[in-house]
């Protein structure tokens, strides 16, 4: 949805994705039907984000063929559901790999040619759990979210000095419309994850799920993320959002941001350096 809406706001789109020849080959021809259908430049990559050579790979033959790279988006990430405690501390390096070490993977191909350039945006799709309400059976993943975007932040103050910006867009949860949720993964810990069953009330689990779905609204449409994006990128260099909050459910995330961002910038300020996190003019 992001890639296809960069496509029509006119942008040059790269949309990446792991096994572009067999496992997601149909998802190539896709893009390429859009593309040929609408009259836009959106284009399939191979991407593994878990995967160094493939990172640079992907990155050296966009900067092959068009000199530069203006625009990065990290979306990448993978749910997991069920007790903490049943996934394995290799499920949970996992998860990190994906949510958290991949964006370092990607930007340390991107950055360099961004630096030399002095420009380029950095948008961070978090989560609202972050700072928002925060539902049990989904440690895992909220874990590595704010993670991400703790690294967000730190990356928002370093790079500003250098006239690279950072925007972070902060989606509730969308229950309907992506296959986030019907692609989680479950804890490998059976006899764990069997005992908290066993412990919890009836049904405990799938009210959880249940009472999720409940929370966000009817009409609550995913595509308002990639919209979102599309109007970070189109808004004015240097004056373009630390934090775009896209969350139908509306679980608080927006105020408790508000509130950190705020208290972070004041330390800054306190300590003698004002002017973040925009980049230098």
């Amino acid at each position: 949805m992001i890639a296809r809406d960069l496509a029509q706001a006119g942008h040059t789109a790269y949309a990446s994705m792991r096994d572009t020849a067999q496992r997601n080959a149909d998802k190539v021809a896709d893009n390429a039907a859009f593309a040929k259908a609408n009259r836009v430049d959106l284009r399939s990559i191979e991407l593994d984000v878990q995967d160094e050579g493939s990172v640079v790979s992907a990155l050296s033959a966009i900067i092959d063929e068009h000199g530069r790279l203006d625009v990065l988006v990290h979306n990448a990430g993978h749910m997991m559901y069920g007790p903490l405690e049943a996934f394995t501390p290799e499920q949970l390096a996992q998860q990190y790999d994906v949510n958290v070490l991949g964006t370092q993977r990607v930007n340390r191909a991107a950055l360099p040619h961004m630096r030399a350039a002095k420009s380029g945006l950095l948008v961070w799709i978090s989560s609202s759990s972050v700072a928002g309400g925060v539902p049990p059976l989904l440690g895992p993943y909220f874990a590595a979210k704010a993670g991400m975007d703790a690294l967000a932040v730190c990356y928002a103050k370093e790079l500003a000095p250098l006239g690279i910006e950072t925007s972070i867009i902060v989606p509730g949860a969308f229950t309907k419309g992506t296959n986030h949720f019907a692609n989680a993964g479950h804890p490998e810990d059976a006899p764990v994850a069997d005992a908290y069953t066993a412990a919890w009330s009836d049904g405990f689990a799938d009210r959880i799920q249940q009472a999720l779905a409940a929370a966000v609204p009817e009409d609550a449409d995913p595509a308002s993320v990639g919209r979102a994006v599309v109007g970070i990128v189109a808004a004015v260099p240097g004056k373009r959002p630390l934090r775009v909050h896209v969350d139908p459910a509306d679980d608080g995330a927006a105020v408790t941001f508000a509130v950190m961002d705020r208290v972070r910038e004041q330390f800054l300020q306190r300590i003698g350096f004002s002017g973040f996190p925009h980049p230098a003019s």
